[in-house]
Protein backbone atom coordinates (compact mmCIF):
# COMPACT_ATOMS: atom_id res chain seq x y z
CA UNK A 1 0.00 0.00 0.00
CA UNK A 2 1.84 3.06 -0.93
CA UNK A 3 -0.08 5.06 1.75
CA UNK A 4 2.79 3.75 4.12
CA UNK A 5 5.22 5.95 2.61
CA UNK A 6 3.60 9.24 1.61
CA UNK A 7 5.47 11.48 4.54
CA UNK A 8 2.06 12.23 6.57
CA UNK A 9 1.91 8.27 7.80
CA UNK A 10 5.73 7.26 7.97
CA UNK A 11 6.71 5.64 11.17
CA UNK A 12 3.06 5.17 12.12
CA UNK A 13 2.27 2.06 13.91
CA UNK A 14 0.98 -0.90 12.65
CA UNK A 15 -2.13 -1.04 14.24
CA UNK A 16 -2.74 2.78 13.49
CA UNK A 17 -2.32 1.72 9.94
CA UNK A 18 -4.44 -1.00 9.79
CA UNK A 19 -7.22 0.52 11.11
CA UNK A 20 -6.87 3.35 8.64
CA UNK A 21 -6.63 0.82 5.74
CA UNK A 22 -10.02 -0.21 6.50
CA UNK A 23 -11.82 3.36 6.75
CA UNK A 24 -9.84 4.58 3.24
CA UNK A 25 -12.24 3.95 -0.04
CA UNK A 26 -10.39 4.26 -3.33
CA UNK A 27 -12.29 6.09 -6.11
CA UNK A 28 -11.60 7.85 -9.49
CA UNK A 29 -13.35 10.85 -10.81
CA UNK A 30 -12.85 12.32 -14.32
CA UNK A 31 -11.38 15.81 -15.66
CA UNK A 32 -13.79 18.44 -14.47
CA UNK A 33 -15.28 16.79 -11.52
CA UNK A 34 -15.32 19.16 -8.03
CA UNK A 35 -14.29 16.69 -5.39
CA UNK A 36 -15.75 19.67 -2.77
CA UNK A 37 -16.12 23.06 -3.00
CA UNK A 38 -15.34 26.40 -0.54
CA UNK A 39 -18.53 26.24 1.20
CA UNK A 40 -19.26 22.57 1.53
CA UNK A 41 -19.33 20.64 4.86
CA UNK A 42 -15.78 19.37 5.16
CA UNK A 43 -17.04 15.72 5.37
CA UNK A 44 -13.33 13.87 4.32
CA UNK A 45 -10.03 13.84 4.01
CA UNK A 46 -8.20 13.35 0.73
CA UNK A 47 -4.82 11.60 -0.42
CA UNK A 48 -4.10 12.15 -4.08
CA UNK A 49 -3.21 8.95 -5.43
CA UNK A 50 -2.87 9.58 -9.18
CA UNK A 51 -3.57 12.59 -11.36
CA UNK A 52 -4.41 16.34 -10.48
CA UNK A 53 -6.09 18.10 -8.55
CA UNK A 54 -6.20 22.02 -8.20
CA UNK A 55 -7.29 24.01 -4.64
CA UNK A 56 -9.04 27.34 -5.52
CA UNK A 57 -10.84 29.94 -3.24
CA UNK A 58 -12.81 32.70 -3.70
CA UNK A 59 -15.56 33.11 -6.32
CA UNK A 60 -12.98 34.08 -9.40
CA UNK A 61 -11.36 30.51 -8.43
CA UNK A 62 -7.34 31.82 -7.30
CA UNK A 63 -5.86 28.70 -7.98
CA UNK A 64 -3.84 28.19 -4.51
CA UNK A 65 -2.41 25.24 -5.47
CA UNK A 66 -2.23 22.10 -8.23
CA UNK A 67 -1.88 18.79 -6.73
CA UNK A 68 0.67 16.23 -8.53
CA UNK A 69 2.30 14.29 -6.00
CA UNK A 70 1.34 10.85 -4.49
CA UNK A 71 0.64 10.86 -1.45
CA UNK A 72 -0.32 14.74 -1.30
CA UNK A 73 -3.01 15.79 0.93
CA UNK A 74 -6.33 18.13 1.30
CA UNK A 75 -9.04 19.07 2.65
CA UNK A 76 -7.72 19.42 5.85
CA UNK A 77 -10.60 21.07 7.42
CA UNK A 78 -12.28 17.94 7.85
CA UNK A 79 -9.39 17.32 10.72
CA UNK A 80 -9.56 20.69 12.38
CA UNK A 81 -13.28 21.70 13.42
CA UNK A 82 -14.08 24.00 10.84
CA UNK A 83 -17.47 24.32 9.47
CA UNK A 84 -16.54 24.22 5.49
CA UNK A 85 -13.57 23.67 3.46
CA UNK A 86 -11.61 26.63 3.20
CA UNK A 87 -11.34 25.88 -0.71
CA UNK A 88 -12.78 24.04 -3.75
CA UNK A 89 -11.15 20.88 -4.89
CA UNK A 90 -10.92 19.96 -8.87
CA UNK A 91 -9.75 17.45 -11.13
CA UNK A 92 -8.29 18.97 -13.68
CA UNK A 93 -6.96 15.34 -14.95
CA UNK A 94 -8.22 12.47 -14.63
CA UNK A 95 -7.38 11.42 -10.69
CA UNK A 96 -7.39 8.55 -8.44
CA UNK A 97 -7.51 9.74 -4.61
CA UNK A 98 -8.40 7.76 -1.46
CA UNK A 99 -11.15 9.52 0.78
CA UNK A 100 -11.32 8.98 4.37
CA UNK A 101 -14.22 9.94 6.19
CA UNK A 102 -14.15 12.63 8.93
CA UNK A 103 -16.13 11.27 12.25
CA UNK A 104 -14.37 7.53 11.19
CA UNK A 105 -10.75 9.22 10.78
CA UNK A 106 -11.58 10.92 14.40
CA UNK A 107 -12.42 7.29 15.99
CA UNK A 108 -9.03 5.96 15.27
CA UNK A 109 -6.98 9.44 16.20
CA UNK A 110 -9.05 8.66 19.65
CA UNK A 111 -8.22 5.40 19.71
CA UNK A 112 -3.91 5.57 18.65
CA UNK A 113 -3.28 9.19 20.50
CA UNK A 114 0.65 9.14 19.73
CA UNK A 115 -0.22 8.22 15.78
CA UNK A 116 -2.96 11.14 15.96
CA UNK A 117 -0.26 13.59 17.30
CA UNK A 118 2.57 12.72 15.16
CA UNK A 119 0.07 12.70 12.12
CA UNK A 120 -0.99 16.46 13.16
CA UNK A 121 3.36 17.65 13.86
CA UNK A 122 3.13 16.61 10.32
CA UNK A 123 -0.02 17.86 9.14
CA UNK A 124 0.89 21.10 10.45
CA UNK A 125 4.09 21.17 8.40
CA UNK A 126 2.42 20.58 5.17
CA UNK A 127 -0.07 23.56 5.96
CA UNK A 128 3.13 25.69 6.72
CA UNK A 129 4.65 24.76 3.26
CA UNK A 130 1.76 25.48 1.56
CA UNK A 131 1.60 29.08 3.36
CA UNK A 132 5.09 29.67 2.77
CA UNK A 133 4.79 28.70 -0.83
CA UNK A 134 1.62 30.90 -1.88
CA UNK A 135 3.07 33.98 0.02
CA UNK A 136 6.04 33.49 -2.46
CA UNK A 137 3.79 32.85 -5.28
CA UNK A 138 2.42 36.25 -4.43
CA UNK A 139 5.68 38.21 -3.69
CA UNK A 140 6.87 37.33 -7.36
CA UNK A 141 3.48 37.92 -8.90
CA UNK A 142 3.83 41.72 -7.36
CA UNK A 143 7.29 41.91 -8.55
CA UNK A 144 6.66 41.55 -11.69
CA UNK A 145 3.55 43.55 -11.90
CA UNK A 146 5.78 46.51 -9.90
CA UNK A 147 8.55 45.94 -12.15
CA UNK A 148 9.32 49.40 -14.60
CA UNK A 149 8.23 48.74 -18.50
CA UNK A 150 11.01 49.81 -21.04
CA UNK A 151 9.46 48.94 -23.74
Amino acid sequence: MFIKEAELFKGMSQEFMNELAKIMVEESYEKGTFLFQESDPPNFFYILEEGRVRLSIGGRGHVVQTLTDQGETFGWSSLVERDTYTSSAECVAQSKVIKIEREKLKKVFEKHLDDGVLFFKRLAGVIGQRLINSYNSLLSSQRGEDQPSYG
